[in-house]
């Protein structure tokens, strides 16, 4: 099985939806600040033209960012985008179209730089999944190449769908708010799949995907979270001893092969618990629980609320109620 399954999988059991909301259109100097984001947004950014310094004070990070990057940030770390020039910026000033998205632009004759910004909106109680499996930021690059071999790989389909976001977010035609979220939501997959061919993340989901010897156990559970995996199941996958598979999944993920896959579990349960006709012992049996006491623990434990409590969040209090706690 594919890198592309596993996260065909994670984006079935995780809704994200996008957002374009501003482009800057600005001459150097400049600086943008943006506060931290709610538990369930992911703010991104794509430089289209020019180069800007990005800063995360959580991470200490500090990079320079050129045309054809995109950046995200999955934790929703407030951070700063500036020209690097330590310059104080001039004021903007800001206008917005009938698609919805703000146009902000200043008018200093500096080295330009046209850049989009938005959000992608991941369905609670899902964000967790987000931040505990992917880093607080990621970088990859929308890259045109030539030649064949390369015309699928992600880095050229994000240069083409970057392409496609700034000539929709140039102009005010019927539809372009539609389409530029629509574009956003399939940013935020190409990114990953770009970051995992990269082979460049070091720890989290991404790491694991990219690694060749265990990128089998990660397939095979996330297609199938719900079957009674065993660790010598998912080592016998990756070729691999016991002991040796985990300590190599611990050392990529951070975490243990079981907490991933009783977190895929949970995220599952929440989906299926939305639905009212749906009893939570069929929801424990669905998601591989033959235990319901066992099931409603484990919840409780990774979500901080009772079945119960999480189908009454979800539906407001509704009088009818679940068939079952």
């Amino acid at each position: 099985m594919s890198q592309i399954d596993w996260l065909s999988h994670l984006l079935q059991i995780i809704r994200v939806t996008g957002q374009l909301e501003v482009r800057c259109a600005y001459g150097a100097p400049w600086r943008i600040i943006w506060p931290k984001a709610a538990a369930n947004e992911i703010p991104y950014h794509v430089i289209v033209k020019g180069r800007a310094i990005f800063e995360d004070p959580d991470t200490r990070t500090v990079q320079e960012l050129g045309s054809g990057d995109i950046v995200l940030l999955p934790h929703g770390s407030s951070h700063t985008l500036h020209d690097g020039s330590g310059r104080t910026p001039v004021s903007t000033h800001q206008s917005r179209g009938s698609a919805g998205w703000m146009l902000s632009e200043n008018d200093e004759p500096g080295e330009r730089l046209d850049l989009l910004c938005g959000r992608f909106f991941v369905v609670p109680p899902h964000d967790r999944l987000i931040r505990n499996y992917l880093p607080a930021h990621l970088v990859v690059r929308a890259m045109k190449k030539h030649g064949e071999e390369d015309i699928g790989s992600a880095s050229s389909q994000l240069s083409g769908l970057v392409g496609l976001m700034r000539m929709e977010s140039a102009g005010d035609r019927a539809g372009g708010r539609a389409i530029l979220n629509a574009l956003s939501s399939v940013l935020f997959t190409l990114v990953l799949r770009a970051a995992s061919e990269a082979g460049k993340s070091t720890e989290g989901l991404l790491a694991l995907a990219g690694n060749p010897r265990l990128a089998a156990a990660i397939a095979a559970m996330f297609a199938d979270p719900a079957r009674p995996w065993k660790l010598p199941d998912l080592a016998d996958l990756c070729g691999m001893s016991r002991a040796t598979f985990m300590r190599q999944f611990q050392d990529k993920l951070g975490r243990s092969a079981l907490d991933l896959l009783t977190d895929l579990r949970m995220s599952m349960a929440a989906n299926e618990l939305k639905n009212p006709r749906t009893s939570t012992e069929a929801v424990a049996e669905m998601v591989g629980y033959q235990s319901v006491s066992a099931f409603r623990r484990v919840f409780a434990e990774r979500m901080g609320m009772t079945p119960g409590e999480w189908r009454r969040l979800e539906h407001n209090g509704d009088e009818a109620g679940p068939p079952s706690k």
